[in-house]
């Protein structure tokens, strides 16, 4: 709907897509990008999370190497571009954005108080992150990459947290899924759903490997979990 600056911890600032509820307020949701920047994906899932009834800032992490990045899934050439930021990407850093950002939406106006994130791929990853290193009051990571390399953090987890994770992931192979069960498991704040005929982005709208049933139920399961934790 608009566009918000963010300053980061360490100097300099970068823009997020802010989407807010018709009634002008409601709780916040920290919306965390894929590997293709905010784009219209990004957007149109900020902007249905506000007809639910949130307010909902989605930031620019790849501002330190591009700032504005927006591209699609659709050609090589994107996909490319894609991993490289994906490469070059600074996940420290983008956790402190992150913090920097959910400090900002609790601030806004049309916050209402309580704040959860979301995020997809390179977002999923980030949302753990977010549940092992801020004071996010809940979160959920779509088909994230990487967590099974950052479970040492997972004694910090002190919030709810739910991980979707897809069986059929090329870039979560079985056994990074089975580290990540065996290393949260006993965890009483993680919740983890497995969708195993499902391969990476099943729930991106438009995707290669889209999934109607899948993404609903998943999209279901996420509406009712921040419903019930951030009301």
């Amino acid at each position: 709907m608009t566009e918000v600056t963010i300053r980061a911890a360490d100097g300099g600032s970068f823009k997020a897509y802010l989407a807010t509820p018709k009634s002008g307020k409601g709780p916040g949701i920290l919306l965390i990008q894929e590997i293709f920047g905010v784009n219209k994906v990004m957007r149109d899932l900020a902007d249905g999370f506000a007809a639910q009834g949130y307010a909902v800032l989605c930031p620019d992490l790849f501002w330190r190497q591009e700032p504005g990045v927006d591209i699609t899934d659709q050609s090589k050439a994107e996909w490319d571009k894609a991993f490289s930021l994906y490469q070059g990407f600074n996940v420290d850093k983008g956790v402190d954005d992150l913090k920097a950002t959910l400090a900002s939406l609790r601030q806004n106006p049309a916050c209402s108080g309580k704040v959860g994130s979301v995020g997809y791929c390179l977002g999923g990853k980030l949302a753990y992150l977010m549940a092992t290193r801020s004071d996010s009051d809940a979160n959920v990571g779509y088909y994230g990459v990487g967590i099974q390399d950052a479970l040492g953090e997972a004694k910090s987890i002190k919030k709810p947290l739910i991980l979707d994770i897809a069986g059929k992931d090329q870039f979560c192979p079985p056994e990074a899924q089975a580290k990540i069960k065996e290393g949260l498991k006993g965890n009483p704040q993680v919740t983890i759903y497995e969708y195993p005929e499902q391969d990476h982005a099943f729930a991106r709208l438009g995707g290669q490997h889209y999934d109607k049933a899948a993404a609903d139920l998943a999209n279901r399961r996420t509406a009712d979990f921040f419903k019930k934790h951030l009301s």
